[in-house]
């Protein structure tokens, strides 16, 4: 089966190839952390510099150990011996997918590289949407209506991907939900993957908690993903983390991996575990970098779904992450009668018109003539090493001349777009895409 481009990354080398040529687009499709190093992190990697050799395929004893520590500090079943690391989660979940049997259920919509990694290893796919109040998790009555069609089809349910927070939609799904989901997968007999690469920055929950992870549900099935691209803003230094079920199927799956690990990435770099076993020990300088973070993210994400739900648009309340995921389906004539009648098409125009860059809702699975998309506000923190970090330390984030100036942006080709904006009201989470 063809694989194309991930649509994430073919997006972020177009709009960048556009703003080298002296475009000033407003850079909404990609999701880069877009924050500065933390110095600690820096002079790790600086003082690891001299570690040239080859670690051990899935890891170092004190990395691995690090982040068993950070699971079991947030309720996990973990020791070192269920970690597995590698560099980046993307390859992590490539080769959980390859040892895993059976065809992958997903969440409608969801991120990109779940269907397109099912697809390079020739895997079907089965989706399921996700309940109209929130993401990350498939509808459950229509999860189990769809194994129970599935199986009598003589097809082979295996994996189910959740995703806490989730990516496109930022939502975090209700526990009750969860617990449904993770009921169905059990009744099933499904292996649960949950990526977690955003779990430290949900903001939409109380006291800012960490959400509940299938793993406290159901340990004995759930393998869960992480890494420190997203929370710490490290995304070109690939750093990524499996936490796999204890005992038998968990050893076995250790095996598996390693064998896959030791055929395509060796090893995550060596620099990197030692990074990795830092960061993973939250000292306090890496919690106070965190919690100035989500802070930002959801400062910036709720400006943005803000100007979408004032313009009209349908969209859920974002929750963690940096992402929205609005819905101008109920504009379709508008939309139209500017030229785009699918959300392809409408992030064509939004580019072409407005320079404005998004990712259409097809990218994530959903169909064609939903005119949703996935809004990204992680690269709007600031063009300079300074503007980046004022955002990060600010208490106002969404008040800094440049991150408004963003917000005008999108609001003015909304209007453009749509025509004036209905009357002010009130904010209340909507029911969605």
């Amino acid at each position: 089966m063809l694989v194309t481009h991930s649509a994430t990354l073919a997006a972020n080398e177009r709009i960048q190839a556009r703003m080298r040529a002296g475009v000033d687009v407003l850079h909404l499709a990609f999701g880069e952390a877009g924050l500065p190093v933390h110095p600690e992190l820096a002079d790790v990697l600086a003082r690891s510099a001299h570690r040239t050799g080859y670690p051990p395929v899935i890891g170092d004893e004190h990395a691995r150990a690090a982040v068993a520590g950070y699971f079991a500090r947030r309720g996990v079943q973990a020791e070192k011996d269920q970690v597995v690391l590698a560099p980046g989660s993307k390859a992590l979940l490539l080769a959980l997918l390859y040892a895993l049997p059976g065809d992958v259920v997903l969440p409608q919509p969801s991120w990109v590289s779940y269907a397109a990694q099912a697809a390079l290893l020739g895997r079907r796919t089965l989706p399921v949407p996700i309940p109209e109040h929130t993401g990350g998790v498939p509808d459950p009555q229509l999860l189990a209506t769809t194994l129970d069609d599935a199986k009598r089809a003589g097809r082979h349910p295996g994996v189910l991907l959740v995703t806490r927070p989730d990516n496109p939609t930022g939502a975090v799904a209700p526990d009750a939900d969860l617990k449904a989901v993770c009921d169905v997968a059990a009744e099933h007999d499904l292996t649960v993957i949950s990526d977690e690469i955003y779990g430290d920055l949900a903001y939409g929950l109380e006291a800012e908690a960490y959400p509940t992870s299938p793993a406290t549900l159901i340990p004995e099935r759930t393998i869960v993903t992480t890494g420190l691209s997203k929370r710490l803003a490290l995304g070109g230094w690939r750093i990524g983390a499996a936490l796999v079920p204890p005992g038998e199927p968990g050893t076995s799956l250790v095996a598996n991996l390693t064998a896959v690990g030791s055929e395509i990435w060796s090893s995550m770099a060596a620099p990197m575990q030692d990074v990795t076993a830092y960061a993973f020990d939250e000292p306090p300088e890496m919690q106070r970098y965190i919690a100035q973070a989500r802070h930002l993210h959801g400062a910036v994400a709720t400006a943005m779904w803000r100007t979408w739900v004032e313009a009209g648009a349908n969209c859920r309340e974002p929750q963690g992450g940096f992402y929205c995921y609005p819905d101008l389906t109920a504009h379709a004539g508008r939309v139209a009668a500017a030229g785009a009648t699918t959300s392809a098409e409408l992030s064509e125009l939004l580019l072409a018109r407005y320079n404005v860059g998004v990712l259409p809702g097809t990218a994530f699975g959903d169909a064609p003539d939903r005119l949703a998309m996935r809004v990204a506000t992680s690269l709007l923190y600031g063009r300079t090493v300074d503007e980046r970090q004022a955002a990060l330390d600010s208490e106002h984030p969404a008040d800094l001349p440049w991150i408004k100036h963003s917000m005008d942006r999108m609001r003015d080709a909304l209007d453009d777009l749509l025509g004036p904006r209905p009357v002010a009201h009130d904010h209340k989470r909507t029911s969605a895409t």
